[in-house]
């Protein structure tokens, strides 16, 4: 789908075919079983899925060339986040516990994230280029901020003794919490404001050429937060589907999760691999490794809250096998931006890590 031009059919037909489905299935009390109409449910489900995620990346594309960039990246981002956090918050509030639910989704974002689609990204652009360049200075931000974020969410739980971990006191999580929102909200204040050219490549600021009106750019980010939802809500659904494969397979329970995280974070993932296929591998970084930091940002203070209010016990700590898996992350990731030039080496280590990590999934 291009940005430019009048908007495709498709471009709304899906995600109004898509809430259509979740407001049918859920209505009627459809729940997927293994029979022909099971089936016929998810082939349907999973092409509306996929043509909700390209209506969602097109309208995105539609709107960061109307504000420029990093904002039209950060708006995807905190979009597909914000509505990752109210799924997570949403299954938290079910009567089965879930206490693993916040840490297992966030590790997998950042595995996923940061080691799949960079790795595919710096490959994609690798191929055709050779080499292409990102801005050290903002990468480096990033990273910090990520290694931070990631050490005090997924590894110092274990080593507490006010409580024993892999969990945090009330106060303990209270406290990271709060850092943990100042310093997203501090970076996000960096990346659009302060030093916002340290996150721009070649795709320049905003374009002013007219590409959209008022009215059809309110349009287009109405349709955005409604494709995003959809994707989500037809996630969760699919993921009956999914459950059902893996008890088939004899996959363990986590595969199901790493699935359901890769169709949540298709729509970011289908943007950055454009982007890094147009020559602009920023604004895939600006992708992938904002939407790492968005989850830890506003998911761990958020299920935090949420854990708090409803008195339940959050469990954070990864374990020892998950905390080697994202040293070797951020190692490899800050030997990769730290020349500010990227070849398919660099994406083959970051795809090696990927598949490790769900290699490990099944074999722990």
């Amino acid at each position: 789908m291009s940005a430019h031009g009048p908007m495709p059919r498709s471009a709304w037909i899906f995600p109004a075919l898509g809430a259509l489905l979740f407001a049918t299935a859920t209505a009627l009390g459809f729940t997927f079983t293994p029979s022909v109409v099971g089936l016929l449910f998810a082939a349907v489900l999973l092409v509306i899925l996929f043509g909700t995620v390209f209506a969602a990346v097109h309208h995105a594309e539609v709107i960061a060339e109307r504000i420029g960039e990093p904002y039209g990246t950060l708006l995807l981002t905190l979009s597909v986040t914000i509505i990752e956090v109210a799924l997570i918050a949403t299954i938290m509030l079910g009567e089965k516990p879930v206490p693993t639910l916040a840490r297992d989704t966030v590790f997998a974002v950042v595995m996923i994230v940061c080691n799949g689609l960079v790795g595919i990204c710096i490959m994609a652009g690798g191929l055709r280029y050779r080499e292409q360049d990102v801005q050290v200075s903002g990468s480096s931000l990033y990273l910090s901020v990520l290694v931070v974020l990631a050490t005090i969410t997924l590894i110092l739980p274990n080593y507490t003794l006010t409580s024993p971990g892999p969990v945090y006191s009330a106060g303990q999580l209270g406290f990271v919490s709060v850092v943990t929102l100042i310093l997203y909200a501090v970076f996000l204040y960096t990346q659009t404001i302060r030093h916002r050219d340290y996150f721009v490549g070649k795709s320049g600021f905003a374009n002013d050429s007219g590409l959209s009106s008022g009215r059809m750019l309110g349009l287009n980010l109405l349709l955005l937060v409604l494709s995003l939802a959809v994707v989500v809500l037809l996630a969760k659904k699919f993921s009956l589907v999914i459950d059902f494969a893996s008890a088939s397979i004899g996959a363990p329970p986590a595969f199901a999760g790493v699935v359901v995280a890769l169709l949540i974070l298709l729509p970011e993932s289908v943007a950055a691999v454009a982007a890094a296929h147009k020559n602009d591998l920023q604004k895939s970084i600006n992708l992938a490794l904002g939407s790492s930091l968005a989850t830890i940002g506003l998911t761990i203070p958020a299920v935090a809250v949420a854990a708090y209010v409803l008195d339940k016990q959050l469990v954070l700590g990864v374990d020892a096998q998950g905390m080697v898996l994202l040293v070797m992350t951020f190692v490899v990731s800050m030997l990769t931006f730290g020349t500010g030039r990227t070849n398919i080496l660099f994406g083959l280590v970051h795809l090696v890590v990927f598949a490790v990590f769900l290699f490990m999934v099944f074999v722990p």
